[in-house]
This record gives C-alpha cells, sequence and structure tokens, in this order.
C-alpha cells in the first residue's frame, strides 16, 4: 500500500475549504499531492475521467462520477462525496475496482433546511418583488400568505426534513410528513403528522422535498402528483433536481394551478439561460447553495477529508456507503 504522504488527491467540491483553510493545510500537510477543481463548477463524466489517472483519494463535489469517468481511475481507493448524496456516483462500478465511497451525513442538514424556510417564507411573502419595486422607486401594496394556519407536507424526513421541521415548529402552521421509513414517534416529538402522499399534497398548502435520488424518486413529480396537490400550493425543492420532471411543473404554474415553485436545484446544472421555468414571475430559482454556508462547508469538509485520509491509510472509514 502506497505511503500517505506519497498520494495524490484529488479535491472537487468548489467551497471546500472556503471558511476554514485548515481543510486545505491539513490536507496538503497529510499527502504528497493535491489537485483541486479550478473551473467552479461539477465536473462532467469527460473531466472526472481527465483527473483520475493517478489519483488515490477523491473528494468528490456533486460530479459525474459513471462508470466512464471511473474506467480511467487506475490508482484511486477512494471517493469522499462531499455531501450525503450518492446519486451522481456509480456505486456498482466503484464496488466492482474495490473503490470505497463514503459521505457525510448530516452535515448539512441545519443548512439546508434554513434555505428551505426562507424559500418557503419568499414564496409566502414577495419580499423579492417589493424590494425590487420599492428600488425603483415604487412603494407597492402586495398582498402576501400568513404562515399560521397553513398546512406544510414535508415529502421525505430524514435529516434535512427533520431540521426543516424543527424549524417551522414556532410558525404556528400544521405539519405532515410523508416518508416510507418514517418513525411516527420522532415527527410527533417534531409537532408533525405522518401521512399518506396523496393525503399529503391534498391537504398542504407548501410542499418541500427532501427524498434522495432513487430510481423509485426520479420524476416523483410529475403530471399526476401535481394535479393531487391541493389548487394554489407552492412547491420548494432543495433536494435534487432529477425529482421534478419540469416540462409539468412549467405547466401547473404556467396555467395557475399552482401558486409558485422554489427551486435550489435543476436537472440539468446550471440550467440554461433560455430555461422556460427561469422566466416565470412565480418561480424562485437560486443556484444549488443549500449546503453554501459556513458551518455545513466546514462540517462536510471536516467529514470529508478525514474519511479519505482514513481509507488511503487502511483504515476503515466513519461514514462508509454501503
Amino acid at each position: 500500500m502506497k505511503p500517505l504522504n506519497e498520494c495524490h488527491v484529488l479535491v472537487t467540491p468548489t467551497s471546500y475549504a472556503q471558511h476554514d483553510a485548515t481543510l486545505r493545510t491539513a490536507l496538503e500537510a497529510a499527502v504528497g499531492r493535491v489537485t483541486y477543481n479550478e473551473t467552479g463548477r461539477p465536473l462532467s463524466s469527460a473531466q472526472v475521467a481527465a483527473l483520475l489517472p493517478g489519483v488515490d483519494g477523491y473528494i468528490a463535489g456533486v460530479d459525474a462520477v459513471d462508470a466512464a469517468a471511473l474506467a480511467a481511475a487506475d490508482a484511486l481507493r477512494v471517493i469522499a462525496r462531499y455531501g450525503v448524496g450518492v446519486d451522481k456516483v456509480d456505486l456498482t462500478a466503484a464496488a466492482a475496482r474495490g473503490i470505497v465511497v463514503t459521505n457525510t451525513p448530516g452535515a448539512n442538514a441545519r443548512s439546508v433546511a434554513e434555505l428551505t424556510v426562507a424559500l418557503l417564507l419568499l414564496l409566502a411573502r414577495p419580499v423579492l418583488r417589493a424590494a425590487a419595486e420599492t428600488r425603483a422607486g415604487g412603494w407597492p401594496r402586495l398582498p402576501g400568505l400568513s404562515l399560521a394556519g397553513k398546512t406544510v407536507g414535508l415529502i421525505g424526513f430524514g435529516a434535512i426534513g427533520r431540521q426543516t421541521a424543527r424549524l417551522l415548529g414556532g410558525f404556528d402552521c400544521r405539519l405532515l410528513a410523508h416518508d416510507p421509513v418514517l418513525n411516527e414517534a420522532t415527527a410527533a416529538a417534531l409537532g408533525v403528522r405522518a401521512a399518506a402522499l396523496d393525503a399529503l399534497l391534498a391537504e398542504s398548502d407548501f410542499v418541500s422535498l427532501h427524498t434522495l435520488l432513487s430510481p423509485q424518486t426520479r420524476g416523483l413529480v410529475d403530471a399526476a402528483f401535481l394535479a393531487r396537490m391541493k389548487p394554489g400550493a407552492c412547491l420548494i425543492n432543495t433536494a435534487r433536481g432529477e425529482l421534478v420532471d419540469e416540462a409539468a411543473l412549467l405547466a401547473a404554474l404556467t396555467d395557475g394551478r399552482l401558486r409558485g415553485a422554489a427551486l435550489d436545484v435543476f436537472a440539468a446544472e446550471p440550467p440554461a439561460a433560455d430555461h422556460p421555468l427561469l422566466a416565470l414571475p412565480n418561480v424562485i430559482a437560486t443556484p444549488h447553495m443549500g449546503a453554501h454556508t459556513d458551518g455545513a462547508t466546514t462540517a462536510m469538509g471536516r467529514m470529508a477529508l478525514e474519511d479519505c485520509l482514513a481509507v488511503l491509510r487502511g483504515e476503515e472509514p466513519k461514514y462508509r456507503v454501503e
């Protein structure tokens, strides 16, 4: 096994060490060589493949780490995901090559939940429009919604869904959650009632997505899903863009069935400048920024760094993805 101080590590998340420079210095002091992503955005499969030869450890953002990319991995022993989702990593191809995959569960939960609540409030109250019109010399009187008495439905009740419920607890709104493995006692302790998906959609004024992307959830929010939502409801997605059929969402927003949508994620990122959802006044779009806070990026960086180095030392990582 190659000594740690001779290993080459690839780091692609653009926010790695942004708020804690010791993450860079610790990594650079431990290994022989570090290569950073200089593009400013997640990497394509071809870009990953071009960088992987000779790399022993890979701290990975939301790059396309598919079988084609991994075919170029001639020395890779660990992919330490900087985040919780591993839908961009071909786990089968990694396992076939003996590559350990880790992630950082819970590290960004609070930050993503905070953004979720911020987006929900912006959908309820037209703050962005009011601010723009006031800055332009206007003094608009724009109606909004109070959260008190409204129903918020959470689809997925993992770490982020639970944190979102905690933050919403002070708004006097009714909370529903749907998750195949939902622990009803945990939900009840947070003031959340378990609900079947159809009931949640029919009753919720705001539906927020917090489920992982899988073959079962890809395209979950399709035309049939949107038709079952309460008329005038809003959709928030801070999870994965591929959960949503964007053409179906466009139709539901255009015909007025939905009041609005807030999207931190898109099926293709970044979306094209002429993406039709970006042109709608009832859509709030943000650039996959849920985890981009000082607390989340530092926690993700520390967890990914520690597991990457553990594997390179021949040790068992804390957060292996099975």
